[in-house]
């Protein structure tokens, strides 16, 4: 109930609540790539919360993510890493909750074939290159997961569907979401993704092998502090997903798997 009347707020401010009525669907955003940094974080005469904000306690999705304006995705790096965006006008110094799961998407390269023999372009590396680098190594930074998906061709979409569906994966994931709810009881945190100071080296820290392959990781791949800290996030969830106590050397190497070295920017 406390989440619902949060997200309820958030509509209620910008004017969307329906029928006045106390929204219990987690918001689902997906602004299209032509949004102006004000409706991405809000803004206006008068100051209304943006997409970031109306998706609180939600998934902000982001596709074809290069094409948005830089300036515009930058503004997205002080809400991602606080959870709250705060709008000052010569009006108004507001500050709306933004505590998102961002979820984007993006080709390789602009014409979208990198890797393709059959289609790829003449200009290839350099035009995936320039592509890639319209977002910025600090916001990438901030993503946690990076996951390269191979084109699905016709003949894919006639294979069976897996041995796992989605339904057996919402039920791990409310499993695990019910283990990090009961671990946070009393602490004023909702999840693993909000774990800091004391309550990160209580809960993620991994065993010794864990650990040594973290160090080393960390020193190959140059990740920065708030690189490191969100891979002890990201692992003492996979530990949580496959029912473990502790985070051990497999669920950091799984959680080193998904991170991608940002270019420095």
């Amino acid at each position: 109930m406390p989440e619902a009347l949060e997200v309820s707020m958030v509509a209620s401010v910008a004017g969307i609540l329906e029928e006045g009525r106390i929204s219990r669907t987690r918001p689902f955003r997906s602004p299209h790539h032509s949004a102006s940094m004000a409706a991405l974080t809000g803004g206006g005469l008068r100051v209304k919360p943006g997409e970031v904000s109306l998706a609180h306690l939600g998934v902000l999705f982001l596709d074809e993510l290069p094409e948005f304006q830089r300036p515009v995705l930058d503004s997205l790096r002080q809400p991602l890493e606080t959870g709250v965006v705060d709008v000052a006008r010569a009006n108004a110094h507001v500050t709306f909750p933004a505590r998102v799961q961002l979820v984007a998407a993006m080709n390789p390269c602009r014409c979208g074939h990198l890797g393709d023999p059959a289609l790829g372009c003449s200009r290839a590396p350099r035009c995936a290159a320039d592509y890639q680098s319209k977002v910025s190594g600090p916001l990438l930074d901030r993503i946690d997961l990076h996951v390269e998906v191979d084109p699905v061709s016709a003949a894919d979409l006639a294979l069976p569907p897996p041995a796992e569906g989605s339904a057996q994966v919402a039920q791990r994931v409310a499993a695990a979401r019910a283990v990090q709810t009961a671990r946070m009881a009393g602490t004023g945190k909702r999840s693993n993704a909000e774990l800091d100071g004391d309550l990160l080296e209580a809960h993620a820290t991994p065993d010794e092998p864990g650990r040594k392959l973290l160090m080393q990781a960390a020193e190959a791949m140059r990740l920065s502090a708030r690189g490191y800290t969100r891979m002890l996030r990201v692992a003492r969830t996979i530990a949580d997903l496959s029912g473990s106590d502790g985070v051990g050397r497999i669920h950091v190497a799984e959680a080193l798997s998904y991170r991608r070295v940002a270019p420095r920017s």
